[in-house]
């Protein structure tokens, strides 16, 4: 038996900010990842963050919007969202903004 790897540039990240008189307010990445099962793309979200004092004015909303309206134009099948156990305000934005909850993410620090 042995193990071939095989490296393939099948993905590639789009950044989103929102900035107000030239200062970042809010950023979030969409990844966009392509695998052999499906012929359509999935899209990953990633790094949604809002500067503090700007929290509370829709900045997050306007990003994941903005996210998940790429990820139907690259056709994607899926578009996936990660958030720490202890963000419990967090999962309840995603579920209002129509996520669902599927399945555990495991992790590995190297």
């Amino acid at each position: 038996m042995e193990i071939k790897k095989h490296e393939k540039m099948d993905a590639y990240a789009i950044k989103f900010t929102v900035e107000e008189n030239g200062k970042l307010l809010g950023r979030s990445y969409l990844y966009i990842i392509f695998n052999e099962l499906h012929h359509e793309p999935y899209g990953l979200l990633e790094d949604v963050f809002v500067e503090q004092e700007a929290r509370g004015r829709g900045i997050g909303t306007i990003l994941l919007d903005a996210v998940i309206k790429e990820a139907k134009e690259k056709k994607c099948y899926k578009l996936i969202a990660t958030s720490r156990h202890s963000r419990e305000h967090v999962h309840e934005w995603y579920k209002k903004t129509g996520f669902k909850e599927h399945g555990i993410e495991f992790r590995m620090d190297l």
